[in-house]
């Protein structure tokens, strides 16, 4: 019965992929045009590097994930190794969103200096208290059970907590993604085996963990910073993030979970491929969406003391005035500059070293971050024992002085 029943399933896999695979194929290029196109646009327009070097980072998932999709499919046999690379992306990509809302906001300085004010304004702390009680008022805020109920007065911790959640998920979802590799290739890997002598099932709790808590900090981020974000329209941007990350990795998880229970079958390559055909799919939709969201038309002009071509663009409104009714007319003007273009070669150059820098620097403070309690702990363990030690040396002692007062008295006892 299990045999017919696998050849049943191997007729319509194999009735089915040639179909999917062509459907699957129209949709990465269709995805791959229109993010290339958008890519290009960025480069050519590379007016603020600060914040269009993650925008491309971010843009950049939408064909790698398209592309290892398609690739995966037409290929089951590399299915591991095109997931390891969409997974180690999908976490430079949640970070590169988060170092992009910093880079909006001015930077990393001009962040910290609003959290703070923030923080001053809900806790009532005047902008020149310094030193003793308010120090002591301010660390009875900032502690991590406020960054679940009142992340506002976090003040410049919350940007701490931030940068460590997304980075911390970067490099687990890379050390989990070589460590699959590796388990794959001693066969006790198990993708897709909710079974305890598999890896699959403590990596994807792991991962699981890891990522809720990254996006969870950087919801906490935004929802402190969300006002400051508006011209940016950050709602729009945060939403078709999210659908790419929760589309694939609870997509891959809810198949497995399915495949589990009996809903679909156990076949390896048929869980795999139908994960990479909606993938497919989901890109180009994705593309469509980045289109609008991550346009690059607002990097088309210069502020006003650059070169290039001036336009003006005028708008006029009309306002009626409740004690006349003659309307008053409204006339506003705005300046703006055409940006030259920019050479593709510099900025791709920009994005590599500048980012690439700033990427080593946050995983550097990261794992600093991470080592520090552990030292502090090896620290107040070594303190213990010494003082232990210390404290039996003092007894050891003091029995010593006891015992040779002891033989004292008795030897003057005995020359009495």
């Amino acid at each position: 019965m299990a045999v017919s029943e696998s050849l049943s399933y191997e007729s319509v896999y194999r009735d089915l992929y040639h179909p999917a695979l062509i459907i699957a194929g129209c949709f990465v290029l269709v995805a791959l045009i229109l993010s290339i196109f958008l890519i290009l646009q960025h480069l050519r327009s590379y007016t603020n590097p600060a914040e269009q070097k993650w925008v491309v980072a971010v843009l950049f998932m939408v064909p790698v994930y398209a592309s290892e999709s398609i690739v995966s499919l037409s290929f089951p046999r590399l299915s591991i190794a095109c997931d390891i690379l969409r997974n180690c992306y999908e976490a430079f990509a949640l970070y590169s969103f988060g170092r992009y809302l910093i880079a909006c906001l001015g930077g990393e300085l001009c962040v910290v200096e609003l959290l703070e004010n923030e923080s001053r304004k809900l806790i009532n702390k005047p902008l020149l208290e310094e030193g003793g009680q308010g120090e002591k008022h301010s660390e009875e805020h900032r502690s991590l059970r406020n960054f679940f109920f009142r992340p506002y007065i976090l003040g410049k911790e919350l940007l701490t907590i931030e940068k460590f959640g997304l980075v911390q998920y970067m490099i687990l979802k890379t050390f989990c993604a070589f460590l699959a590799l590796l388990l794959e290739l001693f066969g006790v890997y198990g993708d897709g085996e909710f079974k305890w002598y598999y890896g699959y099932p403590y990596i994807a709790l792991i991962l699981n963990f890891s990522q809720m808590w990254a996006l969870y900090c950087l919801v906490q981020f935004y929802n402190v910073t969300h006002e400051k974000l508006q011209p940016i329209k950050p709602l729009a941007k945060f939403i078709s993030f999210k659908a790419i990350v929760f589309a694939t990795w609870w997509q891959g998880l809810g198949i497995a979970l399915l495949r589990a229970l009996g809903v679909l079958p156990k076949e390896g390559k048929l869980q795999t491929g139908l994960q990479d055909f909606l993938i497919c799919i989901e890109m180009a939709i994705a593309a469509v969406a980045h289109m609008f969201v991550f346009s690059a038309e607002p990097y088309h002009f210069l502020p006003a003391f650059e070169y290039g071509e001036v336009t003006t663009e005028t708008t006029k409104a009309e306002v009626k005035l409740e004690e006349d009714d003659t309307p008053a007319v409204v006339e506003t003007k705005e300046t703006q500059i055409e940006a030259p273009g920019t050479s593709i070669t510099e900025s791709v150059q920009d994005i590599v070293l500048e980012g690439g820098q700033r990427v080593v620097k946050d995983v550097v403070l990261t794992i600093n971050q991470a080592i520090g309690p552990v030292e502090k702990g090896m620290v107040k363990i070594q303190e213990t024992f010494h003082h232990k030690s210390d404290s039996k040396g003092e007894e050891d002692e003091s029995e010593l002085r006891v015992e040779e007062r002891f033989e004292e008295d008795l030897t003057s006892e005995n020359h009495v």
